[in-house]
């Protein structure tokens, strides 16, 4: 099934999507990737959505990635008396580790980690920040506050604590055991939720033992100031808008996701835009403009990928939703200004081989009006570089394993496929002669027609891409 555009649909399944014949619905319809929240459902849930998932994929012949999203660390409140409390503007209102139901006077905050941290004068938020409070004192025990913006406070809402570091594990013993699971599964990206630095990037890197690729959701100021480090150590990067845009000003988030979008270009690692891109279809069987305007923005910044939430995940319209953001980049990518915006992006090519390789890929594909790039890649690094420099030209990837094909589905411009085409001992001409037959067979070039090839020699030895070829399907 080769998809009629570059940037991908990621989409997470949920109460209303993980049936079987549900997924398979969804993959038609345009699902490059799906997304396992573990946050929600259980181990049973999430094994028999793997399970569909393959199956979908031996039917259409064609990977399809999983994305296993871990949930971090949650800071929440303890219980409140008769479960809400009204918080006005002005009052005080302490925080403490007590266990003792809350009220409009105290609450039970049950993270001495936040305790650590905090100075006098700083901001917290309860509710998503809906409620907002400044700190008039504190101690290792408690903190007094000033209540900013009021309002109703429930038990065991979210709290954020915007502009500190805090002494935390990003690595819960639930992440860890989900973790496990996940990888017996064959899970094919681990998401890492909480991310402050890099340091918390190594520690998951750690635990994955080359498993799955990891993908960093930045969702924290604090991953921001560490941006550069951060994308050093990770393999993906997913911008969490909605988390970011509690702890950001909100006029603050667009500017930091055309950053993130710079950084992940120039680096050749994927991004996944996600967040409320598509959230009245939770309810309303069309989005607001506003909404269509927020999707085709992360494509013409040239993102890898847009997430569905829950849209798809309990939504009344899951599939509609889909089948909306794949109109939505056809449309964008139909654009005779997105060729412009994509390439005014480009990044320079650092000095080394395969960026040399990456950048006259485009350069040549678009002086012969070749109909395809091909590439040979065991880890899907030759690709990813490929896919970097945004050729105007579909990218096929060929790769002799299952693993690296689902992994490359998240990124832009990348029709993985899994075939074992060339050995140590292949013959140059016939492994050349057999791209253009597979770029044939698979719809990407018609007789005749340029197909421009990267490719390593020896074959079959990884790391080695330093070879670009013309030859003609």
């Amino acid at each position: 099934m080769r998809r009629s555009r570059t940037a991908k649909i990621v989409a997470t399944l949920g109460p209303a999507s993980r049936a079987p014949d549900m997924i398979e619905r969804l993959f038609e319809a345009g699902v490059d990737v799906f997304r396992l929240n573990f946050s929600h459902g259980t181990h049973a849930e999430h094994a028999a959505c793997l399970s569909a998932i393959r199956a979908a994929e031996q039917r259409y012949e064609r990977p399809i990635g999983v994305l296993l999203d871990l949930q971090g660390p949650k800071l929440r409140i303890g219980e409140v008396e008769n479960d809400a409390a009204e918080l006005q503007a002005g009052s005080t209102l302490r925080l403490d580790m007590d266990p003792a139901p809350g009220n409009a006077g105290r609450l039970g905050l049950p993270h001495p980690e936040i305790f650590a941290a905090l100075e006098k004068g700083g901001i917290l938020m309860l509710d998503d920040g809906r409620i907002r409070l400044e700190v008039t004192a504190c101690c290792a025990e408690h903190a007094d506050t000033k209540v900013l913006v009021g309002g109703i406070v429930r038990s065991h809402k979210g709290v954020n604590v915007p502009g500190l570091m805090l002494p935390i594990d990003a690595l819960t013993d639930k992440d860890r055991a989900d973790l496990a699971f996940g990888l017996k599964l064959g899970v094919d990206w681990v998401a890492q939720s909480f991310v402050q630095s890099a340091a918390d990037v190594k520690q998951l890197r750690a635990c994955l033992d080359g498993q799955a690729r990891l993908m960093v959701k930045i969702e924290k100021p604090t991953a921001l100031n560490n941006l550069k480090e951060i994308l050093q150590e990770c393999d993906g990067v997913m911008l969490a808008r909605g988390d970011l845009g509690v702890e950001l000003p909100p006029q603050e988030v667009p500017a930091m996701q055309k950053l993130v979008a710079r950084r992940c270009r120039q680096v050749g690692k994927p991004l996944i835009v996600a967040t409320h891109m598509l959230d009245s279809m939770v309810q309303a069987p069309t989005p607001t403009r506003a909404e269509v305007s927020d999707v085709a923005t992360a494509v013409y910044d040239g993102s890898d990928a847009v997430m569905l939430s829950a849209e798809t995940a309990s939504g009344d319209y899951p599939l509609e939703s889909v089948q909306m953001m794949d109109r939505i980049i056809i449309q964008v990518e139909q654009d005779p200004y997105y060729r412009r915006f994509v390439d005014a992006q480009r990044p320079e090519p650092e000095q080394n081989t395969p960026d040399a390789i990456g950048n006259a890929l485009q350069r040549v594909a678009q002086i012969l009006s070749a109909a395809a790039i091909v590439t040979y890649t065991e880890s899907g690094t030759t690709s990813m570089r490929a896919a970097r420099e945004r050729p105007s030209v579909p990218i096929l990837c060929i790769t002799p394993y299952a693993e690296t094909a689902r992994a490359m589905t998240l990124v832009w411009g990348l029709h993985p496929l899994v075939k074992a085409v060339a050995t140590a001992d292949s013959d140059v001409a016939e492994v050349f002669a057999a791209a253009c037959a597979t770029a044939r067979e698979e719809g990407f070039a018609p007789p005749d027609q340029a197909v421009v090839i990267a490719a390593g020699l020896p074959f079959a030895q990884q790391g080695t891409t330093n070879t670009l070829h013309v030859a003609w399907a």
